[in-house]
């Protein structure tokens, strides 16, 4: 089967999601477009501009199966590009620009929304990484018709919903491998297991925005202080130029409970520092699936996460924190309890991924996924 593929903005989780599907199916011949991941508001408007007049005698190419991600402008480039029309197509979407949270400055226009619209309704097919994506995006399409003047069509939600299914960024299998310290790392990296008592080490991974909640992170970091809780601070994730002030906070105040501030681009090291976690935090308000926090748990970490977005697809409310109140030291009062809970649980020594009170994200991983995704892509053609 010859596939084309397109991402048309080719952030990290979209390269580990196509370089997955390349890779565990190697007997389809593959053809991949990508285009980098800057200048949002271009990218998304002019991605089927570029692609039409710069790869047209490659999208003129003779495929059996189109695959897209959401924020490629299909039905201008099916326009540019006629044959295109004719082939079946999956949009795959990682996300969607109905669910950003109110306060996201990044993309107010309402374009991006409708460009989103566009591509699914010309899609055979429409596939979301979590329930969360799928849902909020049929509900953002039906909010978003219902303020339109007039001549909207009928049946456009019960046709998208009709097309849509469920399909994660699979974990590869070397997550669910956990990595030990060695000697010369015990210093910097606190392996689990250790029978003396020792602080909580906490792991935060997420981009240092303001959609990944670092507003509550300091005030539950504030929080154990304030009830003399011993922890230290594995603090990862992608940074910028420019980030929220309360990373200079962070780096400040709890300097003596911090034991790596920023990323790690080694992937073994990354690993590492997950296996030598106990509890994996999440503040974000903003995540579609959580490829980080789904990376730590399978690494052994106990999840505690906020009680939205995609985190009870993934565990159980055990592990989620009450997040209802507007007030960020209530939802911190709320995580930390939620975390003196979870640590309390005695788990048993051997395996992390046998042990019951631990959750199982083995459902996430490719052995799992990829009988559904050939499933997928060979009943489209």
């Amino acid at each position: 089967m010859n596939i084309l593929l397109l991402s048309a903005y080719d952030a990290d989780s979209h390269k580990r999601w196509h370089k997955g599907l390349r890779s565990h199916f190697p007997d389809y011949h593959w053809t991949l477009l990508t285009l980098p991941p800057r200048y949002f508001s271009w990218r998304v408007r002019g991605n089927s501009l570029t692609w039409a007049f710069e790869q047209r005698d490659i999208l003129e190419r003779s495929y059996d199966l189109v695959i897209t991600t959401s924020m490629t402008d299909l039905s201008a480039l099916r326009g540019f590009v006629p044959n295109l029309a004719t082939i079946p197509t999956l949009v795959y979407f990682h996300e969607n620009q109905f669910a950003y949270p109110s306060s996201h400055s990044a993309h107010q226009s309402v374009e991006p929304q409708m460009l989103n619209l566009y591509t699914a309704l010309c899609a055979d097919a429409i596939a979301f990484n979590t329930d969360f994506n799928r849902q909020s995006f049929l509900a953002g399409v039906e909010n978003l018709l219902k303020r339109l003047p007039d001549q909207v069509p009928k049946g456009v939600v019960e046709q998208l919903a009709e097309r849509a299914s469920v399909l994660p960024v699979p974990l590869e299998s070397e997550c669910f491998t956990l990595e030990s310290c060695g000697e010369d790392e015990r210093n910097s990296m606190w392996p689990r297991g250790q029978n003396q008592a020792r602080p909580i080490r906490l792991l935060w991974a997420a981009r240092w925005e303001y959609d990944k909640g670092p507003g509550l992170l300091l005030a539950i970091l504030h929080e154990l202080r304030h009830r003399n809780i011993d922890f230290q601070l594995c603090l990862l994730g992608q940074r910028f130029r420019q980030y929220p002030a309360e990373f200079h906070t962070i780096g400040e105040t709890f300097s003596d409970q911090l034991v790596q501030f920023g990323h790690e681009p080694d992937v073994s090291r990354y690993r590492k520092w997950l296996s030598s976690a106990d509890v994996v935090l999440s503040t974000a308000l903003h995540e579609f699936q959580g490829l980080a926090v789904l990376e730590a748990i399978a690494a052994g970490c106990l999840p505690v996460l906020p009680n939205r977005l995609s985190y009870p697809e993934m565990v159980s409310a055990g592990f989620l924190y009450d997040v209802s109140s507007d007030n960020l030291e209530d939802q911190a009062c709320a995580a930390v309890d939620q975390l003196m809970l979870v640590m309390s649980q005695p788990v048993p020594e051997g395996d992390a991924q046998d042990c019951d009170s631990r959750p199982d994200v083995a459902r996430w991983g490719w052995n799992r996924q990829q009988d559904r995704y050939r499933q997928l892509l060979e009943g489209l053609v």
